[in-house]
């Protein structure tokens, strides 16, 4: 008779149900496992055995087949010994096959049969959810799977444990939800002497989640504005962090035994692969773009990302999701992420400096910002030039505003974007205005719209800018506590949208 499991195969952050079948059947001894494993399911059996053997549990001398449903499904990872061990023990009639039939499991088991915490415990608790089955997980994860309050989530140390438990002898009390506490920040807006039009087009690209180009010399403070941007930055909301934890779930990120409602700043290497960025590599791992859905993507010194690395942002900064297309995996990730980038004007980084500048200027500015395409150069929505500060304001004392007050003021534009898309579930901020939305809440006033049409004729702007622009000025309305979007709200907005010195 055949005992039956069950567990999960990831897809991106979809977890699939997989039904994990045991039968032990007369012949020669032997422990297969098929259903298209890989090398770490296959390894499954002699830490299965072995755990098992640690209990006193001696196998039968017959023929034990584990078969792992639907077959043509690529199964990955070591999450599958704890679904095996139980169909087996199910199979032997140690556990009900019943109870065993009603639970979704996964958790790597170690030699003495306790239980390694693995990846994936929080989309696995979703699946379990919709199935309207329970969750068995290894203790470490289940502060992470409980936060899905529709499953309950059995959070075991040992396989011994998990015998006790559905044999009544020791039942285990249902594992709570942990949440990790918020970053407090000891940076501080305020930190950065002058750059107030930086300052500002941060505060803007923060409100309404903007894409935001950096371009100044060395030492300007392009990588210390970027830092605190994260300081001004409202907290995730439920579903964010739901949305965010389960790529980091994925991931292995989540290690802190709860989900995090602190937005995530990832801010890779320029040598990074695209594989690293864009996602990818043997089994279709999600990469910084997706790591940083609902947070900042920082990505210093960005003409030196390799070219097919920066080519490859088009897509994702557009619709907000990656494909990951293999030959084994065609694997969908969300990438709803702000793109923060910093640049030199050019290679030697003084080009604006008369008595540092290269003998090559300004072609080298020329060259140099040049490996930025230009249609990708048109996604940012804010480009502004940070120059270098003056020794003298750098003996100043710290002033302007703190992080506290601005970071109140983008919380209530961000509040007035989330009455205002409630209706639009493919919509959050400002930046994802469009179509019809767009043109009802950004319509300018006369004044705005000829101003507007005049800038979009003399600077060429494309139809993908003219419309950055109005997001951006929607932006700086809510800012201003403005139903309407005036003429000083486009002023600015157009002002931000302008070639920088080093792109002229």
């Amino acid at each position: 008779m055949v005992a039956r499991a069950y567990s999960v195969a990831f897809q991106g952050v979809e977890a699939r149900i997989v039904e994990v079948q045991c039968a032990v059947t007369p012949g020669l001894p032997a422990f297969s496992i098929v259903g298209l494993p890989d090398k770490a399911v296959s390894e499954a059996r002699d830490r299965v055995r072995t755990a098992l053997t640690s209990m006193a549990i001696a196998l039968p001398s017959k023929r034990i087949t584990i078969n792992l449903s639907p077959a043509d499904l690529p199964k990955e990872g070591s999450h599958f010994d704890l679904p095996i061990a139980l169909a087996l023990l199910a199979a032997l009639e140690i556990l009900p096959k019943d109870v065993v039939e009603t639970v979704v499991a996964l958790g790597e088991l170690s030699l003495d049969g306790s239980l390694v915490p693995v990846v994936g415990a929080l989309p696995a608790a979703m699946a379990a959810a919709q199935e309207n089955r329970s969750l068995l997980c290894p203790a470490d994860s289940g502060a992470e799977a409980a936060w899905v309050n529709a499953c309950q989530v059995i959070a075991a140390h040992s396989l011994g444990d998990v015998v006790r438990h559905y044999t009544g002898q020791v039942p285990l009390p249902p594992a709570e939800p942990g949440e990790v506490a918020l970053i407090e920040h000891s940076r501080d807006l305020r930190d950065v002497k002058g750059q107030e039009r930086a300052k500002r087009a941060l505060e803007v690209a923060a409100a309404g989640r903007h894409h935001l180009m950096m371009v100044g010399t060395p030492g300007s403070g392009k990588s210390m504005l970027a830092a605190r941007l994260a300081t001004i930055l409202p907290p995730l909301s439920a579903a964010e962090a739901l949305g965010t934890s389960m790529i980091h779930s994925l991931a292995g990120l989540l290690d802190a035994g709860g989900i995090s409602r602190t937005r995530p700043f990832r801010e890779p290497h320029h040598t990074a692969s695209m594989a690293a960025i864009i996602g990818g590599g043997r089994n279709a791992k999600p990469g910084e773009v997706s790591l940083a859905h609902n947070g900042v993507l920082f990505m210093d010194e960005f003409p030196e990302f390799a070219r097919n690395v920066l080519e490859t942002l088009r897509q994702p900064v557009e619709t907000g999701e990656v494909m990951i297309s293999r030959a084994n995996a065609h694997v969908k990730y969300p990438c709803r992420f702000m793109l923060v980038a910093a640049a030199n004007p050019c290679k030697c980084g003084y080009m604006t400096d008369p008595a540092r500048a290269c003998a090559r200027v300004p072609h080298c500015g020329d060259d140099y910002l040049g490996r930025i395409s230009g249609p990708l150069m048109d996604r940012f929505d804010i480009r502004v030039d940070v120059p270098p500060v003056s020794y003298s304001d750098l003996d100043l004392p710290s002033s302007g505003e703190s992080s506290a007050v601005v970071a109140e003021r983008v919380a209530q534009a961000r509040g007035v974007q989330e009455h205002r898309f409630a209706d639009h579930s493919d919509m959050l901020c400002n930046a994802d205005a469009q179509g019809d939305v767009l043109e009802q809440v950004a319509a300018p006033d006369a004044e705005g719209r000829e101003l507007l049409l005049r800038a979009a004729e003399r600077f060429g702007l494309s139809a993908r800018g003219y419309h950055r622009v109005l997001r951006v000025a929607r932006t700086i309305a809510d800012l201003d506590a403005s139903e309407n979007v005036r003429k000083p709200h486009i002023a600015e907005a157009v002002s931000f949208r302008l070639p920088s010195f080093a792109l002229a």
